[in-house]
């Protein structure tokens, strides 16, 4: 899968910070309520998705178009075994500038959807063959991450720098990261809401 080193640019965890002390406060925890609230963790989840999706290539599935048809000039049989390889959508310079760039700002103010309304960002399928547990999936995606970056503040141990992440992944059936992330966490939040969140 290639050794991928997505640049993330510098305020994107304070920009997310700062808009979840402003939309939820440090009294309490993101609930799934929140997330329409909070459209910057949407984007950083929609670009999680395009560039790490959890499967590089959805589901095969045949062509339900009666006869041939031309998709960019190519002739498709009818009934052909189709493969979407969305690994490589989410890198495509010609649908996204600076495809290999952590730019969850690209999707501030667009319409762009995770269930398949946008042929340009498919991690749950689209369609009839959309993935039956889209729903539930996006709402832990979204739900996790506001958590992870709410209640915690995120830094790499001491021996390591940001050019150091390799975000290389293993093609499986999901996709894994290559090498197993190291990180040093602190809680953000008051010490009450850890011990009595369960």
């Amino acid at each position: 899968m290639g050794n991928v080193r997505a640049v993330e640019k510098p305020g994107n965890h304070k920009e997310a910070t700062e808009e979840l002390d402003r939309v939820i406060g440090r009294d309490r925890w993101v609930e799934e309520k929140d997330i329409t609230k909070l459209p910057y963790i949407e984007a950083i989840a929609k670009e999680s998705m395009r560039l790490h999706p959890a499967a590089a290539v959805l589901p095969p599935t045949t062509s339900a178009v009666d006869g041939d048809s031309k998709v960019l000039g190519y002739d498709i049989p009818g009934g052909a075994q189709v493969i979407v390889n969305v690994w490589a959508i989410g890198r495509d310079p010609t649908i996204w500038e600076n495809p290999y760039e952590f730019n969850p700002e690209r999707f501030i103010g667009k319409d762009i959807d995770v269930i398949g309304h946008h042929f340009e960002l498919l991690p749950f399928g689209a369609g009839r063959r959309i993935s039956p547990g889209y729903v539930l999936g996006l709402k832990v995606v979204q739900v996790s991450l506001a958590n992870l970056v709410h209640g915690f503040s995120w830094s790499l141990p001491g021996h390591m720098k940001k050019e150091d992440l390799n975000m290389e992944e293993v093609p499986r059936l999901t996709n894994v990261r290559k090498q197993p992330l190291e990180a040093v966490i602190k809680p953000r939040l008051s010490s009450h809401l850890y011990l009595y969140s369960q």
